[in-house]
């Protein structure tokens, strides 16, 4: 089992942090000694899980904020409440997010589902927690993509899949979305000198409420096909799932633009793995970027004024 580096004297923010990959990777970065922030759309539930961090690590420190990644207001409230304080933010997981959603549905902003709350939040909040990560001696930004991300594309043309929406489609697009982001932050702080380190996980195949809760949205049902794959396609629990993402953001041997994932593809202990070849284009990690910027109104050269 990965063991998570000493964190005393740092500061994480976790999104999706009340179960799942998330709520795991809390509890281990609170056990190491940071101060943990779960970020929860449901602040009742974080609540519950910071009850059964401290069961677990009476001496942890833990505070539970409301951010809902699907509506840009909130994302800039937890974001402009976290910069009131003025602690320099040392680790970003980029960790929530929602999968498979059966019928196109569009977030508050008007941004179909799974891209705004697998992308463009996690891109907005990234963004404008810049000026806090780069007060920080040696900041990270780890964002959990997907293994799907292997077999998707970025259609600039229907981004927001309002022709021919695919379920799986749209969120392999919004996976690899995250990549192009990962990578795409990567540049930046190599060309400005920044000591932040943007890296990428994957989970493989873990078992949370990620493969149910979204595709029961709308009073949807998972398809026969997809049950069928959950239960045959050898799986692993949070503890080991979540190994990847916390390599991402703690080991002193993740890279820059590293990505990481189980040694088997969708289970077994964390290695570094190969990025997609369309994940590589870097071209169009930047229009993406651009893009993003322009759909947000979220500006890394506004941020960091």
């Amino acid at each position: 089992m990965y063991q998570v580096p000493e964190q005393h004297g740092k500061l994480a923010v976790v999104t999706g942090a009340n179960s799942g990959t998330g709520k795991e990777a809390a509890k281990r970065l609170a056990a190491a000694g940071a101060h943990v922030v779960l970020a929860v759309r449901t602040p009742a539930k974080g609540e519950q899980a910071r009850k059964e961090i401290l069961a677990a690590h009476p001496g942890a420190r833990t505070e539970v904020r409301h951010l809902d990644l699907a509506d840009l207001a909130s994302v800039r409230a937890f974001a402009d409440g976290l910069v009131s304080d003025g602690r320099p933010l040392d680790l970003l997981l980029n960790n929530a997010g929602v999968m498979n959603v059966p019928q196109r549905t569009e977030t508050a902003d008007g941004f179909e589902l799974q891209l705004g709350s697998n992308f463009l939040g996690p891109f907005a909040l990234t963004v404008r927690l810049l000026p806090l990560l780069l007060t920080a001696p040696a900041p990270r930004v780890a964002t959990m993509s997907s293994g799907t991300a292997n077999r998707a594309r970025i259609d600039f043309e229907n981004l927001q899949s309002t022709h021919g929406y695919s379920p799986t489609r749209a969120y392999a697009q919004s996976k690899l979305a995250d990549l192009l982001m990962m990578l795409h932050l990567a540049d930046l702080a190599a060309l400005h000198g920044w000591p932040l380190l943007s890296a990428g996980a994957h989970p493989g195949y873990t078992r949370t409420s990620l493969q149910t809760s979204g595709p029961t949205l709308n009073g949807g049902r998972p398809g026969l096909l997809e049950s069928l794959l959950y239960k045959i396609v050898p799986s692993q629990g949070p503890e080991q799932g979540t190994e990847p993402l916390l390599y991402a953001a703690t080991s002193p041997d993740a890279t820059a633009g590293g990505y990481y994932g189980p040694r088997w593809a969708v289970v077994g202990p964390t290695k570094a793995t190969a990025l997609p070849r369309s994940a590589q284009d870097k071209t169009s990690a930047a229009r993406l970027w651009t893009e993003a910027e322009e759909l947000t109104g979220v500006s890394a050269a506004d941020s960091i004024r």
